[in-house]
């Protein structure tokens, strides 16, 4: 689940966007090796991912040239605080010069092997290392890239699992709305978001859409969480219902849902969702892409929440972003079939459990028990959510949500009545203020208006209390200036 992230000052609605419109140019931006100002080449040759390539025809692209624990400094020398981890990823944090020392050393001794009938000693010792962390009896681990790639990974396993069980119609989907799982064709049907689908289609058939847990706007009991989540699960037991429980194959879902704005579960949410799942024999995959590694406290966010799925998808943290890798973690119980005599899961990647990611991502899960990562989190999450609901004070603040360090502030035009922004107002203050004014003063993070408008914040696991007060003073000093501009 690759999480979008487009970079452009004016980002089209239903994308998102990191803070900034881009730096000055100038004497630390050094030629590209083809001879052009690298500025200049970035535009002509880099095509930005989810990026209004057209915004920076006539105004330099922002360029990060070095990361240092929860800074990152541009080609100027100015530095800014990671206040979204690069995307959802930097655990441990910049410079970490043993991740780096290890993908050096695993280079030299084996730089590549793929994992298609072979083994390699990292990628069996990290499978087994997840297989660990990872809940009840998800003990197989099929290695990608990304994300995306898991997502996908786990919907064409489920579908295969039911043929392989004699259920051969159970081939669809459900997830909620405004979630994001990723841009890969299947991947992007589980996406609820109709605006980064629509290019696309048709896309494959058979994902279906349910509510999520945004309790702020819930549509009744919006008072009571236990009654909204129970509600918001029976949505799904619905949807299962009115598809046909020998058609659906899989449940996709987040443990705190970062589209819309860092949705957490309420109370009882996924216990229930477990039992419908078990009652109409359909597989609960756990998307844990950004909530995996320590995001909310735990080495799986579906831990924090007490629940068991059959599947989880992850990746970004894995390796705090020091190399590309992935993985769904499979149930034995779904995995048994292709265990059995001739039966074969027909896919695969060529770079999926690659040598280098995954000495990696031992490091990382080395540097996670000798700082004790997790534990920092749950200790200082409190502190985190308090400091920025300091920010409640303020009138364009609806909002405040998320878990461990993970958490979206919702902006409105009337806290009273909830108003949102329209779209002029998204395009005009959200993107053409907020996002480059958070950048400008220091902040990188991610104004998202995939739902309502938000400010998503997640910055890197080894942030402390000066952390936090860094962040809310520069979104104070912006959000203030920018209910001037409503």
């Amino acid at each position: 689940m690759q999480s979008p992230s487009p970079s452009s000052p004016g980002s089209p609605s239903g994308a998102s966007s990191p803070s900034g419109p881009g730096v000055p140019d100038g004497p630390g931006s050094p030629g590209s090796p083809g001879g052009k100002d690298r500025g200049r080449a970035a535009y002509d040759h880099l095509w930005m991912h989810f990026t209004r390539m057209s915004s920076y025809e006539n105004a330099p692209v922002p360029t990060i040239v070095r990361g240092e624990g929860v800074h990152i400094f541009d080609d100027t020398g100015k530095r800014y605080l990671d206040g979204l981890a690069g995307l959802f990823v930097v655990q441990a944090g910049h410079g970490r010069a043993q991740l780096a020392e290890t993908a050096a050393a695993q280079a030299r001794e084996l730089a590549f092997f793929p994992v298609w009938s072979y083994a390699h000693p990292k990628a069996v010792d990290l499978a087994e290392r997840l297989a660990h962390h990872a809940p009840g009896d998800l003990n197989k681990v099929f290695f990608t890239t990304g994300g995306g790639e898991a997502v996908e990974t786990a919907w064409k396993l489920a579908k295969q699992y039911f043929k392989l069980t004699g259920k051969p119609t159970k081939h669809k989907v459900i997830s909620r709305a405004t979630a994001y799982h990723g841009t890969p064709q299947g991947a992007l049907s589980i996406t609820g978001l109709p605006a980064l689908k629509a290019p696309f289609e048709p896309l494959v058939p058979g994902a279906h859409k349910v509510p999520n847990t945004n309790i702020y706007r819930a549509p009744l009991h919006g008072d009571d969480p236990e009654a909204f989540g129970r509600w918001a699960a029976d949505q799904i037991e619905q949807q299962i219902l009115f598809e046909g429980p020998d058609t659906v194959a899989a449940v996709f879902l987040e443990p705190v849902q970062n589209a819309g704005g860092c949705f957490p579960p309420p109370p009882g949410y996924f216990q229930r969702v477990r039992e419908i799942c078990d009652t109409y024999d359909v597989l609960l995959v756990s998307d844990e892409v950004i909530c995996a590694f320590g995001r909310l406290g735990t080495m799986f966010g579906c831990e924090k929440f007490g629940y068991r799925p059959d599947m989880i998808t992850c990746a970004k943290g894995m390796t705090s972003g020091y190399s590309p890798i992935g993985a769904c973690i499979v149930s034995d119980r779904v995995a048994e079939p292709f265990y059995q005599g001739g039966n074969v899961f027909l896919h695969g990647y060529t770079f999926g459990g690659h040598p280098v990611s995954a000495a990696v991502a031992m490091a990382n899960l080395d540097i996670f028990e000798q700082e004790k990562l997790n534990e920092h989190v749950l200790a200082n999450e409190s502190a985190f959510l308090g400091t920025l609901r300091k920010l409640c004070d303020l009138p364009i603040v609806g909002d405040v949500r998320g878990n461990g360090f993970f958490y979206g502030i919702e902006l409105v035009k009337d806290r009273d009545t909830k108003e949102t922004f329209d779209a002029e107002e998204t395009e005009r203050v959200l993107y053409g203020f907020v996002s480059k004014k958070l950048f400008e003063n220091g902040l990188y993070c991610r104004a998202d208006d995939r739902g309502d408008p938000v400010i998503q914040l997640a910055p890197p696991l080894i942030s402390d209390q000066g952390t936090f007060d860094e962040i809310e003073q520069i979104l104070r000093a912006t959000l203030t200036e920018a209910w001037t501009k409503l």
